[in-house]
C-alpha cells in the first residue's frame, strides 16, 4: 500500500529560490511515485506586501532592502541560474526586470485550488516570471496564465475583480507568521514537520520517504 505524505508550501511567486525548491521537489515526489503519494498544497505568503502596483526595479530593489551591492546581486543571480539549470528551470533574470505585488496571484491560486488546478497554475505564475519576465500583479496577464492551466478565463476575471479569497490569504498570511515563518520557501510535512530554505532533489526525495513513515498529525 502506498504512503500519503500531505505538504504544505509555503511560498511567493516573486521569490527564486521558492522556484528552485518546487521544482526541486516535483522531481522529488516524480522519483517516489509508486512509493509515497503526495498530496501538495501551496499556501500563501509575499516578499513584499506593500509593494505598489507598479512595483520596483529588481537590482535596486535587492540593494535596499538586504543592503546589497550591484556586485552581491549579480553573483546572486548567477548562484540562481546554475542551480536553476542544473534541474531545468530557466531563469532569464535580465526580463525579470521588477518586483511586483503578489497578492492577487495568491487569490487565483487559492481559487484553483478549489478547482483542482492549482499545482499546474504555480508552476505556470513562475515560469511565467522567471523565464518570461511576466507581471504577476497585472490582472490581464493573470488570467491568460490561468486560462492556460486549464482554468476558465472568465471565471479567474470574476475571481480577480469580486476580492474573492482575499481573507482566505490574509488569515493564511497571519498563520504562518504567527507560527514563526518568515522567509520562504518553507514546507510542512504531514502537518508538523518543517523544512527551511531551497533543497536539493535528493533531500526532498529522502524526507519523502521518512515521512511516509512517520503517522500525519493535524
Amino acid at each position: 500500500m502506498t504512503a500519503t505524505v500531505s505538504i504544505d508550501f509555503i511560498s511567493d511567486v516573486v521569490c527564486p529560490w521558492c522556484a528552485l525548491g518546487a521544482t526541486a521537489l516535483e522531481q522529488a515526489i516524480e522519483n517516489v511515485a509508486g512509493e509515497v503519494s503526495v498530496e501538495l498544497t501551496y499556501k500563501p505568503f509575499e516578499l513584499n506586501p506593500d509593494m505598489p502596483a507598479v512595483g520596483e526595479k529588481a537590482v535596486e530593489h535587492l540593494m535596499r532592502k538586504y543592503g546589497r551591492t550591484a556586485e552581491d546581486v549579480a553573483a546572486g543571480k548567477a548562484m540562481q541560474i546554475e542551480r536553476g539549470a542544473a534541474i531545468g528551470f530557466k531563469f532569464d533574470l535580465e526580463k525579470r526586470s521588477h518586483f511586483y505585488n503578489t497578492f492577487d496571484a495568491h487569490r487565483l491560486l487559492m481559487w484553483a485550488l478549489q478547482e483542482g488546478r492549482q499545482v499546474a497554475l504555480k508552476k505556470i505564475l513562475l515560469r511565467a516570471y522567471f523565464t518570461d519576465g511576466r507581471n504577476p500583479s497585472d490582472r490581464e496577464t493573470l488570467v491568460g496564465l490561468a486560462a492556460e492551466a486549464g482554468l476558465d478565463a472568465a471565471a479567474a476575471q470574476e475571481v480577480l475583480a469580486s476580492g474573492a479569497f482575499t481573507k482566505e490569504v490574509r488569515e493564511l498570511e497571519e498563520f504562518y507568521r504567527k507560527r514563526g515563518i518568515n522567509s520562504v520557501p518553507a514546507m510542512v510535512l504531514n502537518g508538523r514537520h518543517l523544512v527551511s530554505g531551497s533543497q536539493s532533489v535528493e533531500y526532498y526525495e529522502q524526507m519523502l520517504r521518512q515521512m511516509a513513515k512517520a503517522p500525519a498529525e493535524a
